[in-house]
């Protein structure tokens, strides 16, 4: 499929894993879902950065946001990569992308899912 800007899905993917704040949000998301603000430090970037770069992690599904609540009962939002593994396969039609999802973990779509039926 080809993107606004002309670009595939495969390149958009490619164009997405050369960036280097995209590559270390992933990374610091791996073990531990993280706040913007602390991806902010650990990026050594804006967190305006950080959320353009976690938006286009999420539209590719890479990356989810999971709402934690706060001691002071207040909720935010924290992001956990997705991603465990791409593949890139050259084939005489070119390459082939393959992308592994982990697995969401069942308090987690436990939360997501009364968030969906109660909003």
């Amino acid at each position: 499929m080809e993107q606004s800007d002309g670009r595939t899905d495969d390149e958009e993917l490619y164009a997405l894993l050369d960036d280097e704040y995209a590559r270390r949000i992933l990374v610091e998301t791996y073990g531990d879902a993280r706040s913007a603000e602390a991806l902010s430090d650990a990026c050594d970037a804006s967190e305006s950065t950080i959320y353009r770069r976690v938006e286009r992690l999420r539209e590719r599904d890479l990356i989810e946001g999971i709402q934690r609540l706060d001691p002071g009962g207040h909720h935010h939002e924290v992001y956990a990569a997705r991603l465990e593994r791409v593949t890139v396969e050259l084939t005489d039609d070119g390459l082939v992308v393959d992308v592994d999802y982990a697995e969401e973990h069942a308090a987690d779509r436990f939360t997501r899912l009364y968030e969906e039926l109660s909003g």
